[in-house]
């Protein structure tokens, strides 16, 4: 089926239903109110694609494209963004999307109002927020409207600026997907954005921006917002500005309309103490929810709040840059002559040659090393900010498009200034201020003799501290920033999901030495980027549900509960075929030389399981004397006879907390009804795994943790206690999982020391 209702996809789902869609269906299983509404799968676009048949025609016209001859690729795009909106959507396809339309109306009684919105699988990637897959259509109303809207947000795949984006970044056009959301429309009275965290220094400071109207005014820079900062540690609003406002945008009969503020209301207070304390709560849940800062799109209609977006903060400085930082500040700029002020959006400082430009026809004037001045950039002006020193503009402020997209690229910015394209002329040089938000007229230095530092050593633990991998092109760059122990769970089910067709089907047509090549060639990336770190790869476990609609999948099972039907060893068993090809996948990487690699099998549930797929690694020549094999604890069964897996020659174990919770617990956690007895610190998991531990332990076996609560410190507290070898946790909680455990190792430590 190629709908998927919000409130049944969380994280887990980005590669199927795209970063927006997986955030907004986490938002409402935590009980945010989040706007109703369904999303059409990445699936469903490859099976437009393959249906209608106008691959061919696509991929050829991408075929040698110079993507820096922006006329040609302009051209292009808009000749394949044609194609698909004029290909007819397969019957089948369409009427699912429109019967869920007709259930979204179903509570109001009348067609609504809907918003159809691009949720690119790609977006969760660090620096590809920018990426420009975020077509939005508002006010659509009817089955044909939200239909054509589906085929025009496929369509955004192919905007110049996305085919630009994986041109630069090596991905294959063949390669990606993308999905659709579909969501009630708030007829936002007020709405906004807000940084439930600093979005540079991470401080606990909440920075809301808010206008009159609907939210796109804010986002593209239209209008200079209001800007609220709250200190969520004194529990008061500290500072309070309030924006040039002169104008909003609303929805009339069906249609976005511009409506001119008086001065009276243009430059009124947008947002009550109230409503900024009840903001900051739903901040704060959202940000607790995902353990970091948050940049959260908001709506206010009749007095309720929504929240309609929340996506990680990528920006904020690590420790060693925000220490540079106040380096910096404290040497302060030597005197210079102040042509500007405005909003210091990101911080830096640049000098350079102006260029003004005021649309993105003329990005092709601003060259490597200028500062490009505009009234508010556009996504498709990102080509020319990724080339400029620096980036000044009239409009916006925090949130809008040139501060997000500056801070992504590390490029100082002013936003906010009024006049910069006024002041402002071509071939001036001038120094920006992206921390101040200040520009300066000609060349302005820092100030001479820095104050002398001393060097922070990096933290050094006992206790490995491991990664979570999932996307391999990801890899490098994770083991770059978290300079993590290894690779502790290297999921494959994602990228095999992604392949063109089912992985059995591969088979069946006589391609598994193409299968196998495709596995290698992922699996390297990964073990590449990490050796000689151990990387320990999960071999295939995703429930059947998963498979159906790829291509050749449609043999799958119908299974009640796809957690407990047929996944993970008990699978690659049945399907020996298959598990004999992953096996020569990583056998290739061996021969190659990364030895860094090992096996892990999931759902394990009897020691016969392990031994069979001993055995067939062996026969199809992978040295294991070389290598680690090792087994997920995930079931109450492993835990319990754990003693006797251990006899079966494993070198590893490690601990999957999410399916053991629900496992243990008898408890579907994305069961509405159910999930707030999901609990990994219930008595009966931490009993299981301290046996798990204690045992392997006794048996001199690795153990380890990847699962979900890998990444609460408060559960890593008690497993450094217990005594667990690693801890595996999600890329965003590797530095924070470090010091968690060199805290507690040093707890025990002095406690020993105590008792001497």
């Amino acid at each position: 089926m190629p709908v998927l209702w919000l409130a049944d996809v969380d994280k887990n789902d980005v590669p199927l239903v795209g970063g927006k869609a997986a955030n907004l269906g986490e938002l409402l299983r935590a009980e945010i109110p989040v706007p109703d509404g369904f999303v059409v799968d990445a699936r469903t676009f490859r099976e437009f694609i393959e249906k209608t048949k106008i691959g061919e025609k696509i991929y050829s016209l991408l075929q040698d494209l110079d993507v820096e001859d922006t006329e040609k690729l302009d051209k292009i795009s808009k000749e394949i963004r044609t194609v698909i909106e004029n290909a007819k959507i397969p019957g089948e396809i369409e009427e699912d999307i429109r019967e869920a339309y007709r259930k979204l109306c179903e509570d109001e009684g009348e067609e609504v109002y809907v918003a159809v919105r691009s949720s690119a699988t790609a977006e969760d990637l660090p620096d590809a927020s920018f990426a420009g897959q975020q077509e939005t259509y508002l006010n659509v109303r009817g089955e044909d409207e939200v239909v054509d809207k589906v085929k025009k947000c496929w369509g955004s795949l192919f905007t110049p600026r996305a085919i630009y984006y994986r041109a630069q970044k090596g991905f294959r056009h063949e390669d990606v997907s993308i999905a659709v959301v579909v969501q009630k429309m708030v007829n936002s009275e007020k709405s906004g954005v807000m940084f439930t965290s600093h979005p540079v220094t991470g401080e606990k400071k909440c920075i809301i921006e808010a206008i009159f109207g609907l939210g796109e005014a804010i986002v593209s820079g239209l209008v200079t917002p209001d800007t609220y900062i709250y200190d969520r540690i004194a529990r008061k609003l500290v500072e309070v500005k309030i924006g040039q406002k002169d104008f909003m945008l609303t929805k009339q009969d069906g249609k976005t309309v511009k409506v001119k503020l008086d001065p009276e209301k243009a430059n009124e207070r947008v947002l009550s103490d109230e409503e900024i304390e009840r903001l900051v709560t739903l901040g704060e849940l959202i940000e607790e929810h995902y353990g970091k800062p948050q940049d959260v799109e908001w709506a206010i209609e009749k007095g309720k709040v929504y929240i309609v977006q929340s996506r990680p903060v990528t920006t904020i400085r690590t420790k060693e840059e925000a220490e540079e930082a106040e380096r910096e500040a404290e040497r302060g700029m030597e005197e210079g002559k102040i042509l500007l002020k405005g909003l210091g959006a990101s911080p830096g400082i640049a000098t350079g040659r102006v260029k003004v430009i005021f649309s993105e026809k003329e990005i092709f004037k601003v060259q490597e090393g200028d500062i490009l001045v505009t009234t508010m950039t556009t996504p498709d002006m990102v080509p020319a900010m990724k080339r400029a020193a620096a980036i000044v503009t009239d409009e916006g402020g925090m949130t809008c498009h040139a501060a997000i997209v500056s801070r992504e690229l590390g490029v100082p910015a002013v936003v906010g200034t009024k006049e910069a394209t006024k002041v402002l002329k071509d071939g001036m040089i001038v120094t920006v201020d992206g921390e101040k938000g200040i520009v300066y007229e000609g060349r302005v230095e820092r100030k001479k003799e820095p104050k002398p530092v001393v060097a922070s050593a990096p933290i050094i633990t006992a206790t490995e501290v491991k990664v979570n991998i999932s996307i391999p092109d990801v890899a490098e760059r994770v083991a770059r920033e978290t300079n993590a122990d290894g690779v502790g769970l290297f999921r494959i089910e994602h990228m095999v999901l992604g392949l063109e067709k089912h992985p059995m089907k591969f088979i069946r047509d006589g391609e598994i030495d193409r299968y196998v090549d495709l596995l290698y060639e992922e699996m390297k990336k990964v073990a590449k980027a990490f050796y000689p770190k151990p990387v320990w790869i999960r071999t295939l476990d995703a429930p059947t549900d998963e498979f159906r609609s790829m291509e050749g999948g449609e043999d799958e099972p119908i299974e009640a509960n796809p957690m407990l039907g047929f996944r993970g060893i008990r699978r690659d068993l049945m399907e020996e075929e298959h598990f004999r090809a992953e096996m020569r996948a990583i056998k290739k990487l061996v021969d190659e030389g990364y030895t860094n690699v090992g096996i892990m099998l999931p759902l394990v549930t009897s020691p016969s399981e392990v031994r069979r797929a001993r055995e067939i690694a062996i026969s199809e020549g992978l040295p294991l004397d070389k290598i680690e094999f090792g087994i997920m604890v995930e079931t109450p069964a492993a835990a319990m006879i754990i003693e006797d897996l251990v006899k079966e020659g494993i070198d590893f174990i490690s601990l999957g907390t999410n399916d053991l919770t629900q496992y243990t617990l008898a408890v579907d956690r994305n069961n509405e009804n159910v999930a707030y007895l999901y609990d990994e610190t219930h008595p009966a998991v931490m009993k299981l795994i301290e046996r798990t531990i204690r045992i392997c332990k006794e048996n001199g076996v690795k153990t380890s943790i990847c699962g979900q609560a890998g990444s609460y410190p408060h559960v890593v507290e008690k497993l450094v206690e217990i005594g667990i070898d690693s801890v595996s946790a999600n890329p965003d909680a590797v530095q924070k999982i470090r010091e968690v455990v060199a805290r507690v190792e040093r707890k025990i430590i002095l406690d020993k020391l105590r008792k001497l």
